[in-house]
């Protein structure tokens, strides 16, 4: 969670304009979702909207989570740090995101949780038994995407 909250403040640093974060980060969203989908947190509805859209074609389930104020109050409570890198087992995956989403400010970010997706135990719709690049499909469609739409611009 540290390197990732590192990674999102250099991107930002960079001029980065948007930010997606990939991570195996928590067990909690295989026990909330199962190993078929892929949990997302996000701050931008609009930015996660066209986001869902190419998952939605590329057939790779994402579920948004909810990260709500009260969340966000937990995350930012600790007696010997400004945010706390785990409150709790109840909401694991949330607290787990929402605590990289606390380092992105207002840049729209989308958070992926593929810990329970990365790796398939047997063959499935998308590919073999073994590890599943998820998520790479989608990332790829969004950014074409995006592309096409700033050449529409122009």
């Amino acid at each position: 969670r540290l390197v990732l909250a590192d990674a999102v403040t250099y991107a930002k640093q960079a001029g980065a304009e948007y930010l997606i974060d990939v991570a195996t980060l928590t067990g909690g969203v295989i026990v909330a979702l199962g190993n078929d989908k892929t949990g997302t947190l996000t701050n931008d509805d609009a930015f996660y909207k066209k986001f869902q859209e190419a998952a939605d074609e590329t057939g790779e389930f994402i579920w948004q989570l909810p990260l709500t104020e009260s969340d966000r109050k937990r995350i930012r409570k600790s007696d010997v740090a400004d945010v706390n890198n785990s409150p709790g087992r109840d909401g694991h995956m949330i607290f787990g995101g929402g605590f990289v989403g606390e380092f992105v400010g207002d840049t729209p970010w989308i958070h992926l949780d593929i810990a329970g997706t990365s790796d398939a135990a047997s063959p499935h719709a998308l590919g073999p038994k073994g590890a599943t690049g998820v998520m790479v499909r989608t990332l790829a469609t969004f950014v074409e995407r995006l592309a096409a739409e700033a050449e529409q611009q122009e």
